[in-house]
C-alpha cells in the first residue's frame, strides 16, 4: 500500500520501455499522467469536500443536510454538476466579454499548479523543488487576479467592489502569512517541503511554533476568502461579489477553485506544522489525507461558527495585531535557535 502509486508509475515507465518509446516522449507521457492524476484527484476531492461541508454544517445546525440523492445524499454534488451543466451560459450584454470569459477559466490555473509541489506521501511529489514553499506562496498569490478580472469584466458595481475587496484582503493578509512561515523555515533551514517534513521527525512544528500556526491559519482563511473573512461576496451587502453575473458552469468553476484552494492550503498546513505524510503503521499518503482533512474540518468549523467581520475590523486585525505578533515570533525564534546552538 505504501508504494502503490510509485508502482503504478514504474509500470507505466516499463510499458513505455517495452514499446521502445523515445526517452523524450516518455518524459512528456509521465508529465501528462501526473497532470491527469492531479486533475482527477482535485475534481473528485472538491466534489466530496462540498458534500462534506454541507453535512458538517447540517450537523452543527442540528439538521440532516443533503439526504435525497444516494445514501445519506452522497451523490448530491454529482446532481449539482448535472444541474449546472444544463443551465444556460449567460453573458450580460455590456460586459468585457474576453475578460469575463477568461476569468472563469484562469481561476483554476493557480488552483491546480500549487498541487505540483505538495508531497502527498513518500516519493509522491510531482516536482520536488528546492524552493517548493516559495513556489506555493507565489502561485497562490496570483489567484486574486482572475477574481479581480471577474469583477472588472462583469461591468457591475457590486462585482467590481467585491473584486477590489478580494485584492485588498489578499495582499494585506499575505504579509502575516509569509512572516508566520519564516519561523518554520528558520528551524528547518530549507524551503523544500520534503526536507521540512524530514525536519519534523522528532517533533512537529506546531509544538515549536504554536503562534505561527494560529497566525497562518487566520491569514490562510482570509486568503481563501472564507467566512468570517468572506467580505468579497457578502450576500447582505454586494450580492455574490465578483461572481454576481456568472451562471452555470462558469460560476461552478469559481466554486470549484475555492474548495481546491482550501484543500491545498490545508495540505500545506499539515505539511509545515503536522509532520506532513510521516506517521507510524499506516501508509504515508493515508497520514497525509487524515492530517489534511483534520485542518479542512477546522476551517469548516470556523466558517459555520463565527459571524462575518466588518471590513475595517478585518484590516485592523491584520495590521495592528497579526503582523506585529508575527514579527515578534520571528525575533523569538531567532533567539531560541541561537540559544540552542550555543547550548545554553
Amino acid at each position: 500500500m505504501e508504494n502503490i502509486f510509485l508502482n503504478i508509475s514504474n509500470w507505466i515507465k516499463g510499458l513505455t520501455s517495452a514499446l521502445a518509446i523515445p526517452n523524450a516522449f516518455v518524459s512528456i507521457i509521465m508529465s501528462l499522467v501526473y497532470f491527469i492524476g492531479i486533475v482527477a484527484f482535485v475534481l473528485l476531492n472538491a466534489m466530496f469536500l462540498i458534500y462534506l461541508e454541507r453535512k458538517f454544517c447540517g450537523y452543527l445546525q442540528q439538521r440532516p443536510g443533503p439526504n435525497r440523492f444516494g445514501p445519506q445524499g452522497i451523490f448530491q454534488s454529482v446532481a449539482d454538476v448535472v444541474k449546472l451543466l444544463g443551465k444556460e451560459d449567460i453573458i450580460p450584454e455590456k460586459t468585457d466579454k474576453l475578460v469575463f470569459v477568461m476569468a472563469s477559466f484562469l481561476v483554476m490555473v493557480p488552483a491546480l499548479l500549487i498541487y505540483a509541489v505538495l508531497p502527498f506521501g513518500k516519493n509522491m511529489v510531482a516536482v520536488n523543488l528546492n524552493l517548493g514553499l516559495l513556489y506555493f506562496l507565489a502561485i497562490s498569490g496570483v489567484s486574486s487576479i482572475p477574481i479581480l478580472m471577474a469583477g472588472w469584466g462583469s461591468n457591475n458595481k457590486y462585482s467590481l467592489l467585491g473584486g477590489m475587496r478580494v485584492v485588498a484582503q489578499m495582499i494585506s493578509y499575505e504579509i502575516p502569512m509569509i512572516f508566520s512561515l519564516l519561523g518554520v523555515v528558520m528551524i528547518s533551514g530549507s524551503l523544500n517541503l520534503t526536507e521540512i517534513i524530514t525536519a519534523q521527525n522528532s517533533v512537529w512544528f506546531i509544538f515549536l511554533q504554536p503562534v505561527a500556526f494560529i497566525i497562518y491559519l487566520i491569514a490562510a482563511t482570509a486568503e481563501l476568502n472564507r467566512a468570517p473573512f468572506d467580505l468579497a461576496e457578502g450576500e447582505q451587502e454586494i450580492v455574490a461579489g465578483p461572481f454576481t453575473e456568472y451562471s452555470g458552469m462558469r460560476y461552478a468553476l469559481f466554486y470549484l477553485a475555492e474548495y481546491t484552494n482550501m484543500f491545498a492550503t490545508s495540505a500545506l498546513t499539515a505539511t509545515l506544522f503536522l509532520g506532513g505524510a510521516s506517521g507510524p503503521l499506516l501508509p504515508s499518503w493515508i497520514w497525509f489525507i487524515l492530517k489534511t482533512y483534520l485542518i479542512v474540518l477546522l476551517l469548516m468549523l470556523v466558517r459555520w461558527t463565527f459571524p462575518r467581520f466588518r471590513l475595517d475590523h478585518m484590516m485592523s486585525l491584520n495590521w495592528k495585531y497579526l503582523i506585529p505578533i508575527s514579527l515578534i515570533n520571528i525575533l523569538l525564534t531567532g533567539i531560541g535557535i541561537k540559544i540552542f546552538q550555543l547550548g545554553i
